[in-house]
């Protein structure tokens, strides 16, 4: 007798229950699923009952009762059927954010089966890449980083930091490095999203949002350029930070947290650039000269051919001084010292990340802080998508330093990696621009999202860089399957260069990729306030 029969069986009959070991030959009955088998479907436990003859309510009652009881005991919750015939919906053509909310209908290992997840099964989703839609669960999670999971990075955090050069880190692509590099490019995107949010505002007034709230930010750094807009250029409508000569590039920002310092190894400084956002700075790197360090060209002397030069614009932009404000330079410098006098007797690190012009200012920052104090800790430079910056003397000069290490990370087509400066445009002189440090390259191509002609402004993208390392494992190999980041973000930046099956997708599950973008939905971020001075 089955339980099911057991427990339902009017209480005035007796039940004989054979031993348990006894052998009782006989033909196999049939047997109806039992409603306690949580893997039994739920219309098959409504045709059982419906075969059963109708028992009376009060012992209907008490076998529902009893066998609520079973399941909580066995751990099991009960599998409760549709009730209404004509309401009744398959859970399979159930709308994805039912059964499992938003955040799971929208996140990247929707791309790849997960376990505990059902992929629809039709055919129009098949032709989408990769080979399903289950990573795409992920790939959208509006409220939840997904970050990948924090290891223990002291014993190695030399190595991930530079030392010898990334060697046997890149390609494949180290998990821990990966993290590294993510939080970093955080970090730059927090910029971003400070300066547009105020781009008038001043230090003391400039809210910024950290992804890692185990740093605080110490000191705001502004950057203001020697040009300045001509009259005959302004427009009445013209917002007046597009054209001002000193604005909010960035910041310094050291870890505080005490459990994070011991899981890196060391006390990190960060010094966070974004990239070119106003008319004047756009003007800065179309100058594209070579000029010594010290500002003072050397045109016509053959022998200062050998000396290091960087590029004008960007050298401007580092040295100039505004009228409120002391130049990116001086701002830097002294904050490095205030706090590596702050923390002295501890193991520090500095590490200088920026993208596109960011990223050229920060290989000055670290020459300046190499060349200018002797006891600096170790320098490692990270550059998203950054142009070239100077002659093949200061690429010595910083390799010779012994204090400095660069990364430079590149989408292949992306432009700017490709010239001096903005402009593809080179002095008649024998000097020519190179790169500097190791190299990790990446490509548009193999994101299941982006479309393999993604044009140029999505190549350069520092969201799109980001969502290609976090899938990049290594040249030649699939994205990778368990990739954690939303893209939202990316969606929204770059809605004409994703694939229209996800555009498509993201608006079934309510998406809406024409919206603004928003960094702090696509990252959990803390508030905090960056001061300037710093106290």
């Amino acid at each position: 007798m089955t339980i099911a029969a057991a427990v339902t069986a009017p209480t005035t009959a007796p039940l004989h229950v054979a031993p348990r070991h006894a052998a009782q030959p006989r033909a196999a009955p049939r047997r109806d699923p039992s409603p306690l088998n949580p893997n039994a479907p739920a219309q098959q436990a409504l045709r059982t009952a419906a075969s059963a003859p109708p028992p009376s309510s009060s012992s209907s009652d008490s076998a529902r009762a009893h066998i609520a009881n079973l399941d909580k005991v066995l751990g099991k919750p009960p599998q409760v059927p549709r009730a209404a015939a004509n309401n009744t919906q398959d859970p399979e053509q159930e709308p994805l954010s039912v059964r499992h909310g938003l955040l799971n209908a929208l996140n990247l290992s929707f791309f790849v089966p997960m376990p505990g997840m059902r992929a629809r099964g039709t055919a129009a989703d098949e032709h989408m890449s990769p080979r399903s839609l289950m990573h795409m669960q992920q790939l959208l999670s509006a409220d939840s980083p997904r970050a990948s999971p924090r290891s223990t990075i002291a014993p190695r955090w030399r190595s991930l930091h530079g030392e010898g050069g990334w060697a046997g880190l890149l390609d494949p692509l180290d998990s821990d490095l990966r993290r590294e590099l993510l939080r970093y490019g955080d970090f730059v995107q927090a910029a971003y999203q400070a300066f547009h949010s105020l781009p008038t505002a001043s230090a003391r007034h400039r809210g910024l949002m950290l992804p890692d709230r185990s740093y605080r930010p110490t000191r705001s750094l502004f950057a203001t350029s020697a040009l300045s807009m001509p009259p005959w250029a302004k427009r009445p409508n013209t917002p007046e930070w597009l054209t001002q000569q000193s604005n909010w590039v960035g910041y310094v920002a050291v870890c505080e947290s005490e459990r994070e310092v011991a899981r890196m190894g060391r006390r990190d400084i960060a010094i966070v650039l974004r990239g070119t956002a106003t008319c004047l700075e756009w003007a800065e790197n179309l100058r594209a000269s070579l000029v010594p360090l010290d500002g003072e060209s050397s045109d016509g002397a053959e022998a200062g051919a050998e000396e290091p030069k960087v590029a004008r614009g960007f050298l401007s932009l580092y040295k100039t001084a505004g009228e409120k404000v002391k130049s990116l330079s001086e701002e830097v410098m002294e904050e490095v010292r205030r706090l590596m006098e702050k923390y002295k007797g501890e193991q520090l690190s500095i590490t200088v990340v920026g993208h596109s012009l960011g990223a050229a200012l920060a290989l000055l920052v670290a020459d300046e802080v190499a060349a200018t104090i002797p006891d600096a800790p170790p320098v490692a430079v990270v550059s998203f998508g950054g142009p070239k910056v100077g002659n093949a003397a200061f690429v010595d000069r910083l390799g010779s330093s012994g204090k400095v290490n660069v990364l430079r990370i590149v989408n292949a087509g992306d432009m700017v990696t490709k010239v001096p400066g903005v402009a593809p445009r080179l002095p008649h002189k024998k000097e020519q621009y190179q790169h500097v440090g190791a190299e990790l390259r990446i490509d548009s191509k193999n994101s299941p999202c982006l479309r393999p002609d993604a044009g140029p402004a999505c190549r350069h993208d520092l969201e799109a860089y980001l969502h290609l390392i976090d899938g990049f494992t290594g040249t030649g190999r699939p994205f990778r399957h368990d990739a954690r980041r939303s893209v939202i973000r990316l969606l929204q930046l770059q809605r004409g260069n994703v694939k229209k099956e996800y555009v498509n997708r993201a608006r079934e599950l309510g998406v809406d990729p024409t919206a603004p973008a928003d960094v702090g939905r696509s990252m959990a971020y803390g508030n905090c306030a960056v001061a300037s001075p710093s106290s």
